[in-house]
């Protein structure tokens, strides 16, 4: 078995893809697109040229979700990412949930701070609706230690980078304690804290500025 992750150790959705394979104990080639020649190797695989990117002897598997789903068919650990049935679907929600709404409403901000284009509409729509997918989640995660139940699972690995970097655009805040609670749960949980250590020498490319906490 050879397995190759094209990352960088500062992005959400590489985190997404770690996590998983640090909490399985999964052996693989580290391959950081900031090495000499790795982004081009990248490209060559994958035109799209998005990463994280995993290769598995040959086979180019790309998008965060589909690579988890592939580590558990062909390579499973002892955690199960993606249960049968209803719990199934309701982890697979959730992680779009995740990625979409959490994940995809505060990017714009960070966007606008890097390029400064326009007047900022798209950014303040995306704290707008981060705001009400915040609420929601407040109103509906469950009384149980992780997003799904109390088995750390895909939507899991979704909502640790996306929570992370959410917070520092928008702040969680008191008057959303269960959400708190939770972000401070994901990142206690050890795969989950070894990304964030992994990640810490490059916070200076938070074009928002990282906060001192974390």
């Amino acid at each position: 078995m050879t397995l190759t992750l094209y990352v960088h150790p500062f992005s959400s959705y590489c985190w997404k893809v770690l996590i998983p394979l640090y909490a399985d104990g999964t052996p693989f080639n580290y391959r950081n697109i900031e090495h000499d020649g790795v982004g081009a190797e990248l490209h060559r695989l994958w035109p799209i040229g998005k990463f994280p990117l995993l290769v598995d002897d040959g086979q180019v598997v790309p998008e965060t979700s589909c690579i988890i789903e592939h580590l558990q068919a062909c390579h499973p650990g002892p955690n199960v990412w993606i249960p049968d049935g209803e719990k199934g679907r309701r982890v697979r929600f959730l992680d779009r949930f995740f990625d979409l709404h959490i994940g995809g409403n505060f990017q714009p901000s960070v966007d606008y701070a890097m390029s400064k284009d326009g007047e900022g509409k798209a950014a303040a729509r995306g704290l707008e609706r981060l705001r009400i997918a915040y609420d929601w989640l407040e109103a509906n995660l469950p009384d149980a230690e992780w997003a799904a139940g109390e088995q750390f699972t895909m939507a899991d690995c979704a909502a640790a980078p996306t929570l992370f970097y959410a917070d520092w655009v928008e702040p969680i805040g008191a008057a959303r304690p269960k959400l708190a609670a939770y972000r401070a749960r994901l990142l206690a949980h050890p795969a989950v804290a070894r990304a964030v250590d992994e990640a810490r020498p490059y916070r200076h490319y938070f074009p928002l500025g990282a906060p001192d906490r974390d």
